[in-house]
């Protein structure tokens, strides 16, 4: 029997130095987001599954993990599990089986929040989200079953000011992070909206996206074949290939998205909105890009998607847009919304490839007293404990071993500083300290050694 060990697939374990570096990632996001004054919320892990169904498009929906029922193997409810697993296998769902789901974003949950207690709460509400999602998609590089996004909304209010200040965030993040050469592409689904009723009427919507949101995975050629799948003809995939062959700069492809839809009211009004958010985000690294789609339903206006730098084989790191109705759904109408998140996992990924983490990340420890016997350590504990008490993480060595033992220790752990407290030390109330980047020692009084740590 093999009882070699492992973990799920599309799962990963983070050792001290990943867990840092991913810290370090969080916490300049979460810095971000209080910047702009929104404030944290946290939401379970699972939700009914009726929360999540319907709410991703048919091609979210088939990535949620459901969670089996409690005693579903039990002998009465045996014939109702058989019943409930064909329900499955046909696609469908059945509350013999599951009503429970891993979360699958983070928006829907906090739509769900807010239908729940928008009586007792303050909008327009700013909130930031920082936690673990689940997909159940196929692993590979960057795409992973587990991973955790870091999401920032506001909802109450229609303002494109809002749209304004997530772009801005993006951009925040990002420069702080070294990603500089990130690229956030903007669209809006009214304009997706105009280009269906372009092609026949606004039911063609959810075809036109969904193949629209293969285009870079499939190419031109294929997503003109899925939309003849569904049910477009000739004319309607030339129309369509019209609109994603629009290019050049940011107002080149204003001037020609205009010419294409403007005379449609949906279509004016998302270019009006698109416009609008590229000249006030000049500063910012925003691309507009008409063939952005993000294919899930609840979305009404801008979208936003953003792009590793080029020299990085990354799919995108961050997305979001608005969702005037998202509440709706939970019997909670008209609350607008809108937000965007950023996807940790595969910002990560850019970060290590670029080498953008800087070297103090991985600086745990500050210093590290070595065991030179008995009664040598027992003083070091105490002078550690003075250290310790002034906001300087240390630790003495567990054992009185060779010196190089020791430095080695050190050397792997990344820990700057070694002090070293023999007979003589401490008959002089003076330690050793010694700088291992630089191979520098000085002799430092007991009672000013925290202070000489806390200039270094």
């Amino acid at each position: 029997m093999n009882n070699k060990p492992s973990i799920p697939q599309g799962t990963r374990d983070f050792p001290a130095d990943v867990v840092r570096k991913r810290n370090y990632i969080f916490s300049t996001i979460r810095n971000v987001f209080e910047l702009y004054s929104f404030e944290p919320l946290e939401s379970p892990a699972m939700e009914n599954l009726d929360t999540l169904m319907g709410k991703y498009g048919e091609e979210g929906d088939k990535l949620i993990f459901k969670i089996l029922n409690n005693g579903i193997n039990n002998e009465k409810n045996i014939e109702k599990s058989k019943a409930g697993f064909e329900k499955l296998l046909q696609g469908k769902n059945s509350s013999d089986i599951t009503e429970r789901a891993l979360k699958y974003d983070l928006t829907i949950p906090f739509a769900r929040y807010v239908a729940m207690n928008y009586t007792k709460l303050t909008f327009p509400l700013r909130r930031y989200q920082i936690q673990p999602v689940w997909r159940a998609d196929r692993p590979q590089k960057g795409r992973y079953r587990e991973f955790t996004q870091c999401d920032a909304d506001v909802v109450g209010s229609l303002s494109l000011l809002n749209e304004v200040e997530l772009a801005n965030i993006y951009h925040e993040v990002f420069v702080r992070l070294g990603v500089k050469n990130y690229e956030l592409k903007i669209n809006s689904r009214k304009i997706l909206t105009a280009l269906a009723e372009l092609c026949g009427g606004a039911a063609k919507m959810t075809d036109i996206t969904i193949a629209i949101d293969k285009l870079d995975k499939i190419g031109l050629e294929k997503v003109k074949e899925e939309l003849q799948q569904r049910g477009l003809n000739t004319e309607q995939i030339k129309t369509t290939e019209s609109y994603l062959n629009i290019s050049g700069n940011n107002e080149e492809k204003l001037s020609q998205i205009k010419s294409l839809i403007g005379k449609i009211d949906s279509g004016k009004q998302g270019i009006d909105e698109v416009e609008f958010l590229f000249n006030q985000t000049k500063n910012t690294n925003l691309s507009i890009d008409f063939t952005l789609a993000r294919g899930l339903n609840y979305y009404t206006g801008i979208i936003f998607e953003v792009a590793a730098p080029k020299e990085v084989k990354m799919g995108s790191i961050g997305g979001g847009g608005r969702y005037d109705d998202l509440t709706g759904l939970f019997g909670v109408p008209n609350i607008p919304g809108v937000g965007i998140s950023f996807g940790v996992d595969r910002i990560y990924d850019v970060m290590d490839e670029m080498n953008l983490f800087p070297d103090e990340v991985q600086v745990s420890t500050k210093a590290l007293f070595f065991n030179m016997g008995e009664k040598e350590s027992s003083v070091a504990f105490g002078i550690m404990q003075q250290l310790r008490s002034n906001g300087i993480a240390s630790e003495l060595y567990h054992e009185s071993v060779k010196i190089n033992k020791q430095f080695t220790y050190a050397e792997k752990k990344n820990i700057p500083f070694v002090i070293i407290i023999g007979s003589k030390e401490i008959e002089e109330k003076k330690c050793a300290v010694k700088q291992l980047a630089t191979g520098n020692q000085e002799i430092i009084p007991f009672d000013k050694l925290a202070d000489y740590l806390k200039n270094l």
